[in-house]
């Protein structure tokens, strides 16, 4: 059993939940005006924990006849023989049901809304098979998770949290096209589509590089809207930095350190982000 869910947490990846957690924890603070409810803070965690772990589950489960067939993921736990199918499946629904529990336990609106989160999230894991556009698929399936947590504290949505949304959608779009240049040669022969096998990999890292400078303006109108003081600006600073730096460690010819960019530096930069904010929405209080 603790083999089994050791796997299981390597299988989805569980420590990257720090990619959308920050983000969501942002809108949280500025929803509440600081530290909201500790019931609503469970809530929030419990639910981007299961949402997460469903997304990441079904993914697996759905692709686990394109992971054998692929080098860099044939050692996945499902090609691999660690889980079988039928177990990864059995996890996702439970993860699922957690999520909308979790939902439940939050308001009326956002219980109403987890189904379409649901189908955003395990919706994804079909998109390389249909459009190039798959990492953007992927992009809002995380830059949901701010306008998730303001209504979830506030019970409603507010138009201006959909611009952090839309940031984290190109953010996340724009780290994944990096990422699937890795699998350029597969996808070709495959079958699948992703903007690095439509468009060759140079053309897909400007791409890549558009999607982040944008991301970049909308945190700036993003700091408008909330009137950000010195500390939620050098937030917004501290992001195009570290963006800046992870575009440096990687180019076409050279992708041996894209590891390092996907994993460790956009980590960082949620975090970062979301340490200045809440610094920024203390020192106004």
């Amino acid at each position: 059993m603790i083999a089994k869910t050791r796997t299981t947490l390597e299988m989805i990846k569980w420590e990257h939940s720090i990619f959308a957690l920050p983000f969501a924890l942002t809108a949280t603070i500025l929803a509440a005006h600081g530290v909201p409810a500790g019931r609503t803070l469970l809530w929030i965690l419990v639910a981007m924990v299961a949402a997460r772990s469903c997304a990441m589950a079904f993914n697996r489960w759905a692709d686990a006849d394109l992971d054998a067939a692929n080098p860099r993921t044939s050692s996945r736990a499902i090609p691999a023989g660690l889980l079988t199918r039928s177990f990864v499946l059995g996890f996702t629904i439970l993860m699922g049901l957690l999520f909308v529990l979790a939902a439940a336990n939050l308001n009326r609106n956002t219980l109403l809304l987890s189904p379409v989160a649901l189908i955003v999230l395990l919706g994804y894991s079909y998109m390389k098979r249909v459009t190039r556009w798959s990492h953007l698929v992927l992009g809002l399936a995380l830059g949901l998770a701010p306008s998730a947590a303001w209504i979830a504290v506030r019970g409603s949505l507010d138009p201006r949290i959909l611009v952090l949304t839309a940031a984290v959608t190109l953010w996340v779009g724009g780290f994944d096209v990096l990422y699937a240049c890795q699998d350029f040669d597969h996808d070709r022969t495959a079958g699948l589509y992703s903007l690095p096998q439509s468009i060759g990999i140079p053309a897909a890292f400007w791409a890549a590089r558009i999607m982040h400078v944008a991301m970049l303006g909308l945190l700036v109108w993003f700091a408008r809207l909330f009137d950000f003081g010195l500390a939620g600006w050098l937030g917004v600073a501290a992001a195009g930095v570290l963006l800046a730096y992870e575009h440096a460690i990687v180019s076409p010819r050279d992708l041996r350190r894209l590891n390092a960019a996907f994993f460790t530096m956009n980590g960082v930069i949620a975090m970062v982000f979301m340490a200045f904010v809440a610094t920024d929405l203390w020192l106004r209080r």
